[in-house]
């Protein structure tokens, strides 16, 4: 432990400090390299979770490390509610406030293209409501012009929503947003790893650091607050409810996606065509991915409303609760759209499920989504850089 004088000193002198190789260029950079600072001295926090043990291997903190480690970070809030010098102490460390910022810009500096990128200040609760109420009355339109307004409500489509919207006129609709969505996210996180990569030793993955990796974000390691008992959220009580949100919304999502990955697959190679019904393998996916993933985004949101301000960015929120009410949409209106087969409200909850569907995998690029993909590229360099010696010989691996 360095001594108050010395802490004085690293607060004072941190920007200095983080001059080697390309300095940070943005308040919030400079902010975390001055923090980290701090933490490097005290390292009361070095086995909570992956960023510390990172942080030891590391004397200065160009903007590339600190990219990396802000997209490390989980934003747990273990660190915040076990260190001695956050707010009101004057050296005011708050890890996961300072690194959300900082991911924050990350997302935005590596978007492509790079002008969408300004999208994330824009994207937020009230933009992703508003793009699925305009393409839910688009398509209400469209399927207007089939038979008046008056069919959408009692139009006799049987359990067959193709007879409004045809399969190759869907795919037609859908797969331009989702292909350019998976280049945009693709091309951002390429930028992403070129930058940090030399900054975590230049190693290339190996399989090992690929399976750990792997295994780190499956079961969400790091939302174990470090001792296995949870995150803090609003007060100082650890509670895995984060982590469980997140596996509920996950795997949800995933579900929904193999559901219909396999049914395009019935589609095209089998020619057995939709809808499907129960027992089958795509139904069966659908309806139990929707549930999980309804049930997730729930959580998430009452967490997401009652967490400490200090836990993270506040400007981030909106565009946080953006993504989480377009998942619950996508499932809810999926799930509706099931039950209500031969009903009368099978046209309108066909438009605000395809709506909704558009309106999410059109901001995936420019979301909340994206800290899934660059936080992933991050833990696969942390799990490579690990199994490289030390440069500097200190920290514990």
């Amino acid at each position: 432990m360095h001594s108050l004088d010395a802490l004085h000193a690293l607060t004072r002198d941190a920007q200095q400090l983080a001059m080697g190789g390309a300095a940070p260029t943005s308040t919030a950079e400079a902010e975390v390299a001055r923090q980290l600072q701090i933490c490097n001295a005290c390292r009361y926090c070095e086995g909570f979770c992956a960023v510390f043990p990172a942080m030891t291997r590391r004397l200065e903190f160009a903007k590339a490390d600190v990219h990396y480690l802000a997209n490390l970070c989980h934003n747990c809030g273990a660190c915040l509610h076990a260190c001695q010098y956050a707010p009101p102490h004057e050296f005011a460390v708050n890890i996961p406030k300072a690194m959300a910022q900082v991911r924050g810009q990350t997302y935005q500096d590596y978007a492509w293209p790079p002008a969408l990128g300004l999208l994330y200040r824009k994207n937020g609760l009230t933009l992703s409501l508003a793009l699925v109420a305009g393409l839910t009355l688009f398509l209400l339109l469209a399927a207007a012009l089939k038979g008046g307004w008056g069919a959408l409500w009692g139009m006799d489509l049987g359990a067959n929503f193709y007879q409004l919207f045809p399969h190759n006129l869907m795919v037609g609709l859908f797969a331009p947003i989702f292909l350019f969505a998976v280049l945009a996210l693709g091309l951002g996180v390429r930028r992403f790893w070129r930058e940090v990569k030399p900054a975590t030793s230049g190693a290339d993955v190996s399989a090992a650091a690929a399976g750990e990796a792997t295994h780190d974000v499956l079961r969400l390691k790091y939302l174990d607050g470090g001792h296995g008992d949870g995150c803090n959220n609003e007060d100082d009580a650890y509670t895995l409810s984060r982590r469980r949100a997140h596996h509920l919304t996950f795997y949800g999502f995933m579900l929904c996606f193999a559901a219909t990955s396999l049914g395009t697959i019935y589609h095209y190679a089998f020619g057995w065509q939709a809808p499907y019904d129960l027992p089958s393998l795509p139904k069966l996916l659908g309806a139990v991915g929707g549930v999980l993933l309804m049930l997730g985004a729930a959580g998430l949101w009452r967490l997401n409303r009652r967490r400490h301000p200090q836990h993270g960015d506040a400007a981030q929120k909106p565009m946080d609760l953006g993504f989480i009410a377009l998942l619950f949409l996508v499932a809810a209106s999926g799930l509706a759209l099931w039950l209500a087969r031969g009903t009368p409200a099978l046209a309108l909850l066909l438009c605000l499920h395809l709506g909704a569907v558009m309106a999410l995998f059109a901001t995936l690029p420019y979301g909340k989504f994206a800290h899934g993909i660059f936080r992933t590229a991050a833990l696969l360099r942390w799990n490579t850089e690990k199994r490289r010696p030390n440069p500097i010989g200190l920290g514990s691996d």
